[in-house]
C-alpha cells in the first residue's frame, strides 16, 4: 500500500449494518423520519445490490468513464476487480490529533481543527470497505485518532431535498460511486464524527483529553474577555448618557 497527501486534492492508493438517514433543505441536518420515503427505499435497493456479473461491471465502468468530465477514471482488471477515485469531504467539528516525530522515537502529538469542507481524493479498489477508507484518510494526515470515532456518510439528492445516510463499516464506497456515476451532485461522501449524542471519551488517549482541556480553557478565556468587553462598553455608554442628561455620574 502506498499513499501521498495534500490538504485538498491528494490521493491515497489502497488495494453492524445499522444506518442513519437525515434529510435537509440543502444545508442543515434533521432527525431521521419515522417513515422512509419511497426514494430512500430505492437507495436501499442500490445498497443491497452489490452482486454484479463481470459483464455488468464492464458496462458500468465504460459508462462511468464516458460520463466522467475529469481524469478520475475507473480501471477494470481481468479478474473483475476495479479501481477508481472517490472524493471525501471533511466535516469535523472537534479537533483532531496529529502524530509528530520526537526524540528517541517518541512521538509528540498536537491537536488542531481541520478546515471544514476540505475535499480529499482517494484512489481505492472495489474491495476496500468504509472502515479502510476512514483508516486511509487518518493515515494520510498522520492522525493519531481512533478510527472508531469517525463515520463515513453518503449524501445524495432526491426531489430538491438533500439526504445524508451513514454507511456501515463493511460497505464498499467505490461500488456506490460506480452505481451512482461520476457526478458528485448525485452522490458524494462526507467524513464526520460518530453521531452518538455524546463524546466517546474512552476512545481518546490521555494526550488527546489534555489537548481538549486546553482548547476548552482557551474558549472559556475568550468568552470571558468577550463578555467583559461588552459589559465595559455598555457601562461606558450608560455613563455617557447619564452625563448628557445631567444625572448622577
Amino acid at each position: 500500500m502506498s499513499w501521498t497527501s495534500t490538504m485538498s486534492s491528494g490521493y491515497s492508493s489502497w488495494e453492524e449494518d445499522s444506518e442513519e438517514y437525515f434529510f435537509t433543505a440543502r444545508t442543515s441536518l434533521f432527525k431521521k423520519p419515522s417513515v422512509k420515503p419511497s426514494h430512500i427505499k430505492d437507495v436501499e435497493k442500490e445498497k443491497t445490490c452489490t452482486q454484479l456479473t463481470h459483464e455488468e461491471i464492464r458496462q458500468k465502468v465504460e459508462q462511468y468513464n464516458a460520463d466522467s468530465r475529469d481524469h478520475f477514471k475507473m480501471t477494470l482488471n481481468p479478474n473483475g476487480l476495479y479501481t477508481g477515485f472517490i472524493k471525501v469531504q471533511l466535516d469535523l467539528r472537534r479537533p483532531i490529533t496529529v502524530k509528530g516525530g520526537g526524540a528517541r522515537g517518541v512521538k509528540d502529538q498536537e491537536a488542531f481543527h481541520l478546515p471544514r469542507g476540505s475535499i480529499n481524493t482517494l484512489h481505492i479498489s472495489s474491495t476496500n470497505t468504509v472502515r479502510q477508507v476512514i483508516e486511509a484518510l487518518l493515515n494520510k494526515f498522520t492522525l493519531a485518532d481512533n478510527p472508531a470515532k469517525f463515520a463515513l456518510f453518503k449524501r445524495f439528492s432526491r426531489e430538491d431535498q438533500v439526504y445524508t445516510c451513514k454507511l456501515s463499516d463493511k460497505e464498499h464506497p467505490l461500488f456506490l460511486r460506480l452505481v451512482a456515476g461520476p457526478s458528485t451532485d448525485v452522490l458524494s461522501f462526507v467524513l464526520k464524527e460518530q453521531q452518538t449524542g455524546e463524546a466517546m471519551w474512552e476512545a481518546f488517549s490521555i494526550p488527546e483529553l489534555q489537548n481538549f482541556l486546553r482548547f476548552l480553557d482557551k474558549e472559556e478565556q475568550d468568552q470571558l474577555c468577550l463578555i467583559t468587553n461588552r459589559y465595559n462598553s455598555y457601562k461606558e455608554k450608560l455613563e455617557e448618557a447619564l452625563r448628557a442628561t445631567g444625572g448622577p455620574g
